[in-house]
């Protein structure tokens, strides 16, 4: 799976199955390359959400929400997430 397609599928994902008004993904992958835990397989996201309903969460439990939502994309492409909620 190519960065793109990753993206995509977990925008509609998220989407889908949270209440929120608008998401932006990164691949920020390229900042981890040279690290010694770098898979050529997994990707770095940095997801932006903007969410009212998300805002009055504790991150913990936001951060559950997802993923639980990208489970399977978290253990075939994804080596971690950094997540913004505004």
């Amino acid at each position: 799976m190519d960065i793109n397609q990753l993206i995509e599928i977990v925008k509609k994902k998220i989407c889908v199955n949270l209440n929120i008004e608008q998401i932006e993904i990164q691949d920020k992958t390229y900042l981890h390359v040279k690290h010694s835990t770098h898979q050529k397989d997994k990707f770095h996201l940095k997801i932006f959400i903007k969410s009212k309903y998300l805002q009055n969460e504790k991150k913990i439990e936001t951060m559950r929400k997802i993923y639980k939502i990208l489970d399977q994309e978290i253990k075939k492409h994804i080596h971690s997430i950094q997540l913004k909620i505004n």
